[in-house]
């Protein structure tokens, strides 16, 4: 236990919080028990995080700070504050990121995957290079020298630049030159097997082509120097609550985006001072931060050679489990959801069974109506596909699409102009809250009446994010759920607040009031000498309300357990405020991403008798306060087991892939069999494990090991 100084405020600031997470992300890419491409393939990841942290959250402060604004965070620091840790704790990550790239690069080489950045080639593949230039390259890209005369040329976010220091050889006077690299290039070329023979893959990344090559973009001239930079731009979206139109205002806005103010610009170490000069005054930047590397400009991109065909450099292939309970009623799973409530846990269990769920409802003649919230559905999207079958079937279809799906915004109207085009109803909600619920319901005429069968989920329709992201999709015909459904869409599509909700609770309605009641339960229980506990699994967790209602939780003697994945601005381990709680992060194989809340309710944990949420919620303001959000109580008995004494314990047992959260706000990776116990991996125990609610009846007896708390291994 530790006391918290006078001085020390009882919150970790967000920001730095969430630094911490892409930090762990990038420990993951030094994994020695992870395959080469792997250990790539998280390191392209922190690059893609940081990207966006900086595009949305920096941008924020930085737009705080020229506007004068002084609002503290949660942790008392004002925006400049803010700012100035961030780019210290950067600067780490930036050298943190080149020398892992250096690690794993020569690695790759050793299993003859060769990125020639630098290197020399073999003649053969200088001889296909030098064609592919000038073939493929040249006639793309466009030198502009910037002198008086050429206007400085408009870097997109996310753009990428060359400067060239030339001199005329016929006049000796000195030029320089920008050469935009086209989005629309890949960020790597690789060389034909053809070419190469037998030594292997062998990548260049276009930058490293261009300057390998430039003499022949500027004949005549001799190159004195070359750099690349990569410029980051704002890239938040702000709407106006009156906009009248919104599909035209986010059209305008994803438009505005691309030219947003500079927030960062990468360069490389050795970039010539006077370009770097030049860049700086052209570009604006005052508030951005400038990160020197020795190394690989633009991480993100090193995501294109984690593709190569090495199935010995990946994780072993996996293929989801088709749930047995619904393989029993012969692939009907409206037949399976009417005789019991069912739960599918993805990536373990196929994404398929959503899609089936909607595919069937636009083929059944008996269902007149299908209704659905759509967050982030993907590029490539059977969901999508499977509403305007069903509309084009003559069914009633209501979609409600999110425009403010953060860098999703353009996809969606792409969707929602799909979707219109064959009779669905397009809703786009409210204008100043996400509809963040994932939800679907169908009605289905049985008989001389009609049943609702209703999914609610944690994580997004997508059939992408389903393969990669722990998510938990929640199946079921009970009327009070399909009642509470009904009020929910007709509150988003006609503002009608809800009353006399029999199961759901709805951000930003009463969801909120819900968790606070249910701490309270749990600190009424402790002061009454009762078994009392409270288990969270969530992403983040920076709601201050809810942060000091759990405080008040361990003072009162309440044992709490967290899982947060991500940003977490508690402050576990402080004597007298939180010496009951305890923090851990998962960073393993598979994004985690579901929300379950677990209160003891008067039993030690796990029980029958706790009361168990899913929810498409994490622990934020943003979540509770200013989004559509639904909170799911889980009542049927087989569920409730699969839910808190499968999911949420492996969770809780896991010590493979966990990081505890230390009272400095510092990770460390949990000790292995440091209290005696078995090793466990929460992802390899669901891997190769049927879920309680989906093994089916020829799975029933003995089919799941059992797992204990008190041994914290499978019994």
């Amino acid at each position: 236990m530790t006391e918290l100084a006078a001085d020390e405020s009882p919150y970790f600031n967000r920001e730095l919080s969430w630094l911490q997470f892409n930090q762990r992300v990038l420990a993951e890419a030094c994994n020695a028990a992870y395959p080469l491409l792997e250990r790539l393939r998280f390191l392209s990841i922190s690059g893609s995080n940081l990207d966006e942290f900086m595009m949305i959250r920096v941008a924020g402060l930085v737009g705080q700070v020229q506007r004068g604004l002084d609002t503290p965070s949660i942790d008392g620091r004002s925006p400049s504050q803010q700012l100035a840790a961030i780019r210290a704790k950067l600067a780490e990550l930036s050298a943190m990121q080149q020398t892992i790239w250096r690690t794993v690069r020569s690695g790759l080489a050793e299993a003859d995957i060769h990125v020639a950045d630098e290197e020399r080639v073999s003649p053969a593949a200088h001889k296909w290079l030098k064609s592919f230039f000038l073939n493929e390259i040249l006639p793309i890209i466009t030198p502009q020298a910037l002198d008086p005369a050429h206007p400085f040329p408009f870097v997109q976010n996310e753009g990428m630049g060359l400067l060239f220091t030339l001199t005329r050889d016929a006049t000796r006077e000195q030029l320089t030159e920008m050469v935009l690299i086209p989005s629309a290039l890949p960020r790597f070329v690789r060389v034909p097997d053809t070419v190469t023979g037998e030594n292997g893959a062998l990548y260049i990344s276009i930058a490293r082509l261009i300057q390998r090559y430039a003499a022949e973009l500027f004949p005549g001239f001799t190159i004195q120097g070359d750099g690349l930079f990569r410029v980051l731009r704002d890239s938040d979206i702000e709407i106006e609550e009156e906009a009248e139109d919104l599909v035209r205002t986010f059209r305008s806005a994803i438009q505005r985006r691309r030219r947003g103010q500079v927030i960062q610009l990468e360069i490389e170490e050795d970039f010539d001072p006077t370009a770097e000069a030049l860049l700086l005054d052209q570009l604006g930047i005052n508030e951005a931060a400038v990160i020197k590397t020795d190394g690989m400009v633009g991480v993100d991109g090193l995501a294109e050679i984690v593709r190569e065909d090495r199935p010995d450099l990946k994780f072993d292939a996996y293929s989801p489990r088709f749930p047995e309970r619904i393989r029993e009623h012969d692939g009907d799973a409206f037949s399976a959801i009417r005789e019991k409530d069912i739960i599918i846990h993805h990536p373990y269990e196929s994404f398929e069974v959503v899609v089936d769920f909607i595919r069937q409802a636009a083929a059944d003649p008996d269902v007149v109506a299908i209704k659905q919230t759509l967050y982030r559905a993907g590029s490539q999207s059977a969901v999508i596909n499977a509403l305007i079958e069903a509309a084009e079937a003559g069914k009633s279809v209501t979609a409600v699409v999110e425009l403010k799906a953060r860098f999703d915004e353009e996809q969606n109207l792409h969707w929602a102009g799909k979707l219109e085009r064959a009779g669905v109803q397009v809703i786009y909600g409210f204008t100043d809250w996400k509809t963040h619920a994932k939800v679907a319901m169908v009605v289905r005429r049985e008989g001389d009446t009609f049943r609702t069968y209703c999914h609610l989920g944690t994580g997004n329709y997508h059939p992408v994010t389903a393969r990669v992201y722990t998510d938990l999709s929640f199946f079921t015909a009970d009327p009070k759920l399909g009642r509470d459904v009904a009020k929910m869409f007709n509150f988003v599509t006609g503002y009608v607040e809800p009353h006399s909700l029999e199961r759901i609770h709805i951000a930003p309605i009463d969801l909120r009031e819900e968790i606070y009641r249910r701490i309270d339960i749990e600190i009424a229980h402790a002061q009454a000498g009762k078994p009392a506990a409270i288990w969270f699994k969530c992403n983040q967790l920076t709601d201050e309300g809810i942060i000091d209602r759990l405080y008040a939780a361990s003072s009162a003697g309440v044992q709490v357990e967290l899982v947060v994945r991500g940003i977490c601005c508690l402050r576990p381990g402080i004597v007298g405020l939180s010496e009951n709680i305890r923090v851990k992060s998962i960073i393993g194989r598979f994004l985690e991403h579901s929300r379950i809340y677990a209160f003891a309710n008067g039993h030690p944990l796990p029980s029958a008798h706790a009361a168990v949420f899913i929810a498409s919620a994490d622990m934020m303001s943003r979540n509770l306060d200013r989004r559509v959000e639904a909170l799911i109580p889980i009542l049927n008995r087989t569920v409730h087991d699969q839910v808190l004494q499968q999911v949420l314990l492996a969770n809780m047992l896991d010590s493979e892939q966990s990081w505890w959260l230390h009272p400095d706000g510092s990770y460390t990776r949990v000790e292995v069999g440091a209290d005696g116990a078995k090793p466990f991996n929460c992802h390899r125990y669901f891997m190769t494990n049927p879920s309680l609610s989906g093994r089916g009846g020829a799975l029933e007896a003995g089919a799941v090991p059992k797992l204990s708390l008190r041994r914290g291994a499978a019994a």
